[in-house]
């Protein structure tokens, strides 16, 4: 399949999923949106402005950084990082909130709303409204726009955001080719939404021997219940004008979700997730709240960053991977955002105990 048909979706749909389920209202709200989105994207005078932007006030390039002690934790694997904790405000969030501040004023929408789960897409929109003198949290159709801060929702928000932050896999493919011409034999990010999951992976959708990894929060386990893991424990269904997979009862509403990490405690997923895993090009697994715990302070300790909950999840991943891959295996980790916004979730030294005693690479099943 080419990337074409992988990465563009048609009349709003990816494969199955996406769409648009939302009141008659919205329909003209969302028309506009995406024809001028598809504008925007197609003017280079706009790609000029937004690129400026990602340089001067992002801090982009990230960098593509070698864990070698992690690497060496696990056997000789050859891990890297993609640095999106060193984004201004601390994580990708801002790559979004970035493309969607510049399209609001190309749109003469000088009022904002967003919604925040962890609270780095609220920092990120807040931060793009003082840096372009746009007012945040008021709501009126012809005047607002609403910068939703993952690929979910109605279409075309999903494709949107996804463009948006795709500057994170075409900047780490390019890194990473530099080293010595060769690609990383696995990518992996976690997932919530999914938005920095989709940015890493999109560039690497073509190549067939890099095998992509999404990572969601098992919470305390899958069987218990007590998880955000819509791909791995879910159905499809609709969620916030969206078809996907969903965490649903047999009536069809929308159950509870646990995670340590607040970025990854949502019920739904976006829609070219789903896509991608009915397709098989991404396997998606689910990492418990203990496990991230454990990659959290490992990462802290070997490497002296302090990572976000959410890419946690992947870190712990990655270390799974690792003893598949052996020495030498190569291994690319989205790290999406820093953790000092997670202190305060952080176990006590008893609390801990019950955590590191099963070290940080024991899988919870449960």
């Amino acid at each position: 399949m080419s990337r074409g048909a992988l990465t563009h979706p048609v009349d709003g749909r990816f494969g199955a999923f996406g769409g648009q389920y939302v009141p008659e209202t919205l329909m003209s709200a969302l028309q506009e949106l995406e024809d001028m989105w598809h504008e925007a994207k197609a003017d280079p005078q706009f790609q000029l402005e937004l690129a400026g932007h990602r340089r001067a006030f992002i801090g982009r390039p990230t960098p593509l950084y070698a864990a070698t002690r992690i690497g060496d934790h696990f056997g000789g694997t050859h891990i890297h990082f993609k640095r999106e904790d060193l984004c201004h405000t601390g994580a990708h969030k801002l790559n979004n909130a970035v493309g969607q501040a510049l399209l609001a004023l190309r749109m003469g929408k000088k009022r904002i709303i967003a919604e925040t789960g962890a609270g780095q897409h609220g920092v990120a929109t807040a931060t793009v409204c003082a840096r372009f003198g746009i007012r945040d949290w008021v709501t009126n159709v012809r005047t607002t726009h609403y910068i939703i801060g993952s690929v979910v929702g109605p279409h075309p928000y999903p494709e949107m955001v996804r463009d948006l932050q795709r500057v994170i896999g075409d900047e780490a493919r390019e890194q990473y080719m530099s080293l010595d011409g060769k690609l990383p034999d696995v990518v992996v990010a976690c997932v919530g939404g999914g938005s920095n999951a989709i940015g890493i992976f999109t560039a690497f959708l073509d190549d067939r021997d890099v095998s992509l990894v999404g990572v969601e929060a098992a919470g305390k386990g899958i069987r218990s219940g007590e998880h955000a893991a819509s791909l791995v424990g879910g159905r499809p269904g609709v969620l916030h004008g969206s078809y996907s997979y969903v965490l649903q009862d047999g009536d069809g509403q929308i159950l509870p979700t646990h995670s340590i990490s607040a970025g990854l405690d949502y019920p739904g997923v976006g829609p070219e997730h789903a896509f991608l895993r009915e397709i098989e090009r991404v396997e998606y697994v689910a990492v418990s709240d203990k496990d991230a715990l454990a990659a959290f302070k490992l990462c802290t300790r070997l490497e002296g960053i302090i990572p976000a909950l959410e890419p946690s999840h992947a870190i712990h991943h990655a270390g799974v991977i690792a003893r598949e891959l052996g020495p030498g295996g190569r291994i690319l980790v989205c790290l999406s955002g820093r953790g000092d916004k997670d202190m305060d979730s952080i176990p006590t030294k008893s609390e801990a105990e019950a955590v590191t005693s099963r070290g940080p690479l024991d899988v919870d099943e449960g």
